[in-house]
């Protein structure tokens, strides 16, 4: 390992011990019984699997990245899910969970909350929850009608999300997905050395350029939010679309949940985010000065990305994944990448406003 590679944690593999017979019996302990079969669907930062029933059912199982979120900020996620539901907003929102009285091979599985169960391996302890599978295609975004429906829902989703704020969930902000991230990655040696006066002086410029857009009319309104709400978690079925995958759920401008959404040259993202504003705000007012943000978050969303993959490199999974992460031209390229974003700023806000 040469020097400038992200150090490995003494523990190499989070997830060594979570054999899929350890997840069957898992699921077994609080009732429900697997077939024998199960899928890992794509994840990098927790393991997920669906699994089907005995019963027939078909659900999926969601085993935590131990030590990222606390109890409490799962816990607060799941409610959050819950109260959506109840709202008739299709998500896929956590089951409660009952330990079973019989014999279980976990023998030290408990629960920590009404859908949040944990036990332990020679390895260490996994939180798991359980949600209903949602099946559906990506959205076709070139149609303006899905797009108007999407933005309904996403609408509605804000307006529960303000009334009331997390507790324990992150927000969102220039600090804590900019500057913090910038921090780490210098303090822990990441970044070649021929590659790090570039980023490092061109990463404070688009930081700076962050800073002052979300000061431009005031620090912005926040709210709970989705808060990856990209093509990957919105699901297209007959009814409409289905919103999954609340794991990164923040405090944060009603922005962050909208521009993911947008693709294209600056003509395409214009008619694109018309068309996702005009059904939300059926439900929701939008402040339309949060325009100015859809460059600053995407900024934001590339240096969070980096230190991520950073964070994450004890994890075998992530240098098999991202195998150039650690090279020079990975971080030229997000320089040059964070340069773009510069200029992106700089231009006038979608819309037109000045």
């Amino acid at each position: 390992m040469t020097s400038h590679e992200p150090a490995r944690a003494s523990l190499d593999a989070p997830y060594a011990d979570l054999h899929p017979d350890t997840v069957l019996d898992a699921l077994d302990a609080v009732g429900l019984r697997g077939d024998g079969r199960l899928i890992q669907l794509n994840s990098y930062e927790n393991r997920v699997f669906q699994v089907f029933l005995e019963d027939g059912r078909v659900i999926v199982a969601k085993f935590y990245r131990p030590g990222r979120w606390s109890d409490e900020q799962i816990l607060e996620e799941h409610a959050f899910a819950a109260e959506l539901a109840a709202n008739e907003i299709p998500v896929a929102a956590a089951w409660a969970l009952e330990l079973e009285s019989g014999p279980s091979r976990l023998t030290d599985i408990t629960l920590k909350g009404p859908t949040l169960a944990q036990f332990g391996t020679e390895l260490g302890s996994y939180r798991f929850s359980v949600t209903q599978r949602l099946a559906g295609r990506a959205p076709e975004l070139e149609d303006a009608g899905t797009l108007e429906w999407i933005g309904r829902f996403i609408g509605r989703i804000h307006a529960i999300g303000a009334v009331k704020p997390f507790e324990f969930r992150q927000t969102l902000n220039p600090q804590t997905f900019g500057a913090d991230n910038r921090d780490w990655l210098l303090a822990h040696d990441i970044i070649p050395p021929d590659a790090l006066p570039a980023w490092r002086q061109t990463v404070d410029a688009a930081l700076t350029a962050v800073q002052a857009a979300f000061d431009s009319n005031g620090p912005p309104r926040t709210l709970r939010l989705h808060g990856d709400c990209h093509l990957g978690n919105v699901l297209w079925a007959a009814d409409g679309p289905h919103f999954v995958d609340l794991d990164d759920a923040v405090m944060g401008p009603a922005t962050q949940d909208l521009w993911m959404l947008l693709s294209g040259d600056r003509a395409a993202m214009t008619r694109q985010l018309t068309a996702v504003l005009e059904g939300y705000e059926s439900f929701m007012d939008f402040d339309w000065r949060e325009l100015r943000l859809v460059e600053p978050l995407r900024t934001l969303r590339t240096v969070h990305h980096s230190a991520w993959i950073a964070r994450r490199w004890n994890d075998p999974a992530f240098p098999v994944a991202f195998p150039w992460f650690a090279s020079p031209s990975y971080w030229a390229e997000q320089t040059t990448r964070l340069r773009e974003q510069i200029e992106a700023m700089a231009q006038p806000p979608l819309g037109g406003m000045s």
